[in-house]
């Protein structure tokens, strides 16, 4: 019976690594049986494309990649990293906690595309390639981090990205980061991604805090509440 697969996501900056180590550690501490998926995979040769266009090799701009090219290089490494890392894992019960996945291209690339219907073409072009075609599971559950990108922009401020290097071209770009958090915004209330605000009282609520709400909807769908 297959396991539970729960994805935390967000823009640039937002906490994700942070919240999803703190999750599953603290699900582990519970005694299941827990692991980490990181997305994009830069161990893994899978990524070469997406290391690629980020790094500015087919352009300087995120729009110089269109949305459906783009979401092709990530949706191989995420493929890969599922049939040689974690697919036997998730189909014996296993609980998958992803920083970032597939959702990530409905808020980075379906950023690109700002009319409709295109938008909504393409956001369901995407479910059928990645979850009927390709054959990834669908997430039980996507808790969106819905941090202003003026907030992520300041946490981010003199740190190294995932891939341990200089920004990348969608890091670099704050226009293009605004845009995609309030198409992050759209893209949750029409999939029902459960949203929590990371600021209260004019400030960024702490990481505890945020945590602890993560916790309580996960303990919901793995039923352990």
């Amino acid at each position: 019976m297959p396991g539970k697969l729960i994805v935390i996501e967000g823009t640039d900056g937002c906490g994700k690594a942070t919240q999803s180590d703190k999750l599953a550690l603290r699900l582990m501490a519970d005694g299941l049986k827990v692991r980490k998926v990181d997305y994009p995979n830069y161990q893994s040769q899978s990524s070469a494309l997406v290391r690629m266009y980020l790094n500015g090799e087919f352009g300087s701009r995120p729009e110089d990649v269109n949305a459906y090219a783009a979401s092709a290089f990530y949706a191989v490494d995420r493929i890969a990293s599922y049939k040689k890392e974690w697919e036997e894992f998730y189909l014996n019960g296993g609980i998958v906690i992803a920083d970032r996945y597939t959702t990530s291209n409905m808020i980075h690339q379906a950023a690109k595309i700002t009319v409709e219907p295109d938008k909504t073409d393409y956001l369901d072009w995407l479910w059928d390639f990645e979850f009927n075609k390709c054959g990834l599971p669908v997430p039980d559950k996507v808790i969106f981090l819905a941090m202003p990108p003026e907030a992520c922009q300041e946490l981010m401020r003199g740190r190294e990205n995932k891939a341990g290097g200089v920004k990348d071209i969608h890091e670099q770009n704050s226009a293009y980061l605004a845009h995609c958090y309030a198409n992050a915004c759209d893209v949750a209330a029409r999939y029902g991604w459960y949203k929590i605000d990371c600021i209260s009282d004019g400030g960024i609520k702490s990481i505890e805090e945020i945590h602890n709400e993560i916790f309580s909807v996960v303990s919901k769908v793995i039923g352990r509440a």
